[in-house]
Order: C-alpha cells, then structure tokens, then sequence
C-alpha cells in the first residue's frame, strides 16, 4: 500500500508514486486516492500536471525550456502557503504546546530524560483535551518555539584564587595487563587555566572528597568557588527548576576547606568554560601514547609528568605567561589550606571464622587472635587500615571488584601452627610475595611447621635480610637451609650493625675469604648436641 508523508503533504515519494500507479499499472484516478489516502482532487492534480509537462517537453524546441520543464516534473511538490492563515493553530493552543515543552523541561531537572513527551505525544494530549489541530501545525509549533536566537555568552574576567573548576572524565587503562575502567577528577583554575588530574576508581563522595583534598594540597591553598555540573556526589536532589540541594559530602568538604560552590544551570556544561575542554584534552595527551601500567600509583605518577609538561607551556591569551607561573601568582588570593581532609569512611565491621572483615564486598585479612570481635576500619579510595584498642593492627589495598580476597599469611600464624598441613594449599599461601613462595618449593616442602616460623621471622625483621640470609646459607651448603640457620644469620648481621661494620650480608667475596670463619662462627651461635651439625661445622 502506499503511502503518504506527513498529513497533508505530498512528497516526492508519493508524486512518484502516483505517476507510475496511473501512468505505467493503469490504475483508476479513485483507486490510487483510496490506496495512497491522497485526496483524489490531488491525486488529478499532479496527473494532469505530469501530462501537460509532458507534452511541453516533447514540443519545446529550446534546450532551456526543456530543462525548466524537466526540473517541473521532477521537483518536489511545493505549495503555496503564502496567503494561507492559521485558522487552527490559535494562541491557546500555543499556550498548551509551551506547557508541555516546559513540563519536558521539568522532567529533565530531576532525572526524568527518558520519559519526556516527543511531539506526537504532544499532539495526541492536544487532540484528547478536544483541540483540532494537525499533528504537522503542531510539530511547526514546536520547532518555531525551539528555534530561539543564538545564545550569547559573556566573557567572564576572574580575580586571583576565585574559581576552579570541577568535573568527572572516564578513562580505560590496562593495569597489570586487565583492562580497568577509572575515573579522571580534573580540576582546572579559572584564572591561570592550571589543570591538575588524578585517576580515582569510582565516581562516588570518597573519591570526590579525596580528589579535593589531594588538589588542595597540591596548589598549597583553597580556592574561593568552586563551580560543578549536576553530578550525583555533588547534587542531592533538584528543588524547583533551579534550586539545587548540596550532598553531604560536598557540604563537608565546602565547611572544612571554607570554599563556597555554585552548579551550572541543566544541560549547560559550557557554564563552566574550562574544565569541559580540560577532561578531554587531558586524557588525550596523557593516555592516547601510553595506557598500560603496572599500578593505578604508576599511573597517577605519570599523569602527574604530563599534567606539569602541559602547565609549562606558555599561553598566548594570558600574556605568553604559563600555567604554573599564573598559579604562583594567584596563590595569594588563595584561602589558607588546612590539614589535609580526611575523606575515609569509617566501618565496625566483625572478623569472621576466617579471620577477615566484609568490606564492599571484599574480603581482608586480620590477625588470627581477633576472630569474633569488632575492629574499627577507616576505607579510603585505594586503601583501608584496620584498628583494635587504638592501634593499627594492619593495611590493605583496596580492591574494587566482587568476592575479592586478600590475605596475609603473617595473619595466620596463630591457626597454621596448630593445623600446618592447611599451609600449601590455603589461600593465604598463594597471595604471598612469589620469592616467598619459591622459598617454600624449595627449602620447605613437608617442613610447613618450620616455614611458618620462618614467616613469623619475616614479620619481626623484613623478607629482604632473610633473602640475603638465604644467599649466605646457601655458598655454605645450599641443600640444608633452616630457619635456625636464617635467624642466627640474621642476628650476626644486627650484631655488626651495632659494631659499625658493614651490613653487606650477601657479599660473596667475603665469604670465599672466610668461609671456614662462618662455619665456625654457626657453631658458636647454635649450641647444640646435633653431632651430624658439629661434624658439618668443622669440615
């Protein structure tokens, strides 16, 4: 079936259309207007038209002729509107369309985007509170109200340390060989145009709170405004049209820093100016050459480079001055800074039977003693510190993933002295240091009681002293390492600290000098009715 455009309108589509319905399948003049839903008047029309074109074609002589005829008859249909009043579209019915276009608008301040009215829906509300207008009138309407003239902007001149600029950028890094999907926090100085950037992993108020904190400490002062879009960490809700009500964690930022803030007007981004311009053109410079890295902290630094490689060049429309020689400047009209913010969130979370805390949906290793009992945790954006009695009983990266574990197995000692054949397969072991891990293949396998006090030994000194035990231990005899041996090791070497002499443990031309020396020096340090370990000391 054909078909025709919009109501009242013939197209070029439906001409065409016409023509080869009467012209080449014969079909009646009232056949073709009750398939097509085109008035047969209109439907004559444009058949005669087409004749008479026609026929002046074949008979014209001239070429110039012929082509006027020929743009006639392939043109598209135009009508005359030039006299032709809005006896249908009157000043209530306007009235009505500017209603619901600013209903639409309403909708789109509090989050409703998707559920505004397109213009037939307008149309039909017209046409079921009893107007008669077409759904055509009504979408000219609509476009003649939209079609206001050019917005004009001013430029706006700005005094030292009186506004920065806030927004949110997402970017995708390969950490560790994974894909991650981060945020960008850009901040950007309204009168220098001094950009700073830090990755964050989400877009919530901790992430917000500790992006500022960390801005403020960089410039080394508050600056007086600070201005946002309508983002969620930032707004709370919409009251009114235009009124805005501040999250609390923007309030507490805003109360502790002294700053005051403003928000852009919906949908207008541009009010902010800068930062807009900042996101993008930051994460292009920094990211489209290098995205891989081994850690966010890798990152960071290198967006740190970047971020002062572009405050240096020399800005035209700010008398050929950089960035940072601007910033210099306009840190005196900058409030003074405090401590930085405290921006973690605090939890009472209790161990469970496996010795861990539930945060976000991830699992963290505590020291074994405090199972059953409430610790007090502060979780930052990378990072959470667990306390009991007031003292800080461990740290962890945080992990921003679902079911994730970390485990430490210097937590454990407790419960794998009592059960050391859980070791080589528990969790723990395979979250440990790899050089660790190595040690245990091969030192320690079936020996796990031993290795456990080796970690404990870890845990009171460091894992390099005892990789360097190891390395003496094994020029001696590399197919017996004990962690007797590691400690006594260990102690000679704090020994010769206190005494001033060197510390180099590992140094291997000392001990092809005195290797007999260092054999001798065990039996002092072990005393022990080990025979087989006396005749291996005196060899």
């Amino acid at each position: 079936m054909l078909k025709r455009g919009c109501e009242g309108m013939i197209t070029l589509m439906n001409k065409q259309q016409i023509i080869l319905a009467y012209f080449n399948e014969g079909k009646a003049l009232r056949a073709i207007a009750r398939e097509t839903g085109i008035d047969r008047k209109t439907v004559r029309k444009y058949v005669r038209d087409y004749e008479e074109k026609r026929r002046q074609l074949f008979d014209s002589n001239k070429i110039s002729s012929s082509l006027e005829i020929i743009d006639a008859i392939v043109e598209e249909p135009k009508y005359d509107s030039s006299n032709r009043g809005k006896k249908k579209l009157n000043d209530e019915i306007i009235a009505r369309i500017k209603f619901y276009l600013q209903e639409n608008e309403n909708k789109k301040a509090i989050g409703q985007g998707k559920q505004l009215k397109k213009k037939i829906d307008i149309y039909e509300a017209l046409i079921e509170e009893g107007f008669d207008i077409g759904y055509t009138s009504v979408c000219s309407a609509i476009n003649a109200i939209n079609d206001k003239a050019k917005e004009a902007f001013i430029k706006a001149e700005y005094s030292q340390g009186d506004v920065c600029e806030f927004d949110w950028g997402d970017v995708r890094l390969f950490i560790a060989g994974e894909l991650k999907y981060l945020q960008l926090a850009v901040f950007t100085t309204a009168k220098s145009n001094y950009r700073y950037a830090v990755i964050m992993p989400k877009q919530n108020t901790q992430c917000f709170q500790e992006s500022h904190a960390k801005f403020f400490e960089h410039v080394g002062g508050v600056f007086k405004t600070m201005v946002y879009d309508n983002m969620k960490v930032a707004v709370k809700k919409f009251v009114g049209l235009n009124e805005k009500e501040p999250t609390e964690g923007l309030l507490k930022l805003s109360i502790y820093y002294g700053f005051k803030f403003r928000f852009c007007n919906v949908r207008r981004g541009n009010e902010k100016g800068h930062v807009e311009k900042s996101v993008e053109y930051i994460r292009r410079k920094a990211f489209s050459n290098k995205d891989n890295f081994e850690s966010v902290e890798e990152a960071n630094k290198y967006l740190e480079e970047v971020c002062l490689r572009l405050n240096k060049i020399l800005q035209t429309t700010r008398d050929n001055k950089s960035a940072i020689e601007l910033l210099e400047m306009e840190r005196e009209g900058l409030l003074q800074n405090p401590p930085i913010f405290d921006s973690a969130r605090i939890e009472e979370p209790r161990v469970d039977k496996y010795s861990t805390i539930l945060i976000d949906s991830c699992h963290y290793s505590v020291p074994d003693n405090l199972v059953g009992k409430k610790i007090f945790v502060k979780v930052y954006s990378n990072r959470i510190l667990c306390f009991y009695e007031n003292e800080k009983i461990c740290e962890h990266e945080k992990k921003h993933g679902f079911n994730e574990w970390t485990i430490k197995l210097e937590h454990y000692l407790k419960t794998l002295k009592k059960k050391p054949g859980a070791l080589a397969s528990s969790l723990a072991m395979k979250q440990i240091d790899p050089r660790l891990q190595k040690i245990y293949q091969d030192y320690y396998i079936k020996r796990e009681r031993e290795f456990i006090e080796l970690i404990q030994l870890i845990y009171e000194k460091n894992l390099e002293e005892i990789l360097q035990a190891i390395e003496v231990l094994k020029k001696i005899n590399p197919i017996d390492i004990t962690t007797e041996k590691i400690k006594a090791i260990c102690n000679r070497g704090e020994i010769r600290k206190e005494k001033g002499l060197t510390n180099d443990i590992s140094s291997t031309s000392e001990i092809d000098k005195a290797s007999k020396r260092m054999l001798n020096m065990f039996s002092e340090l072990i005393p022990t009715s080990n025979e087989d370990f006396r005749e291996e000391v005196i060899i």
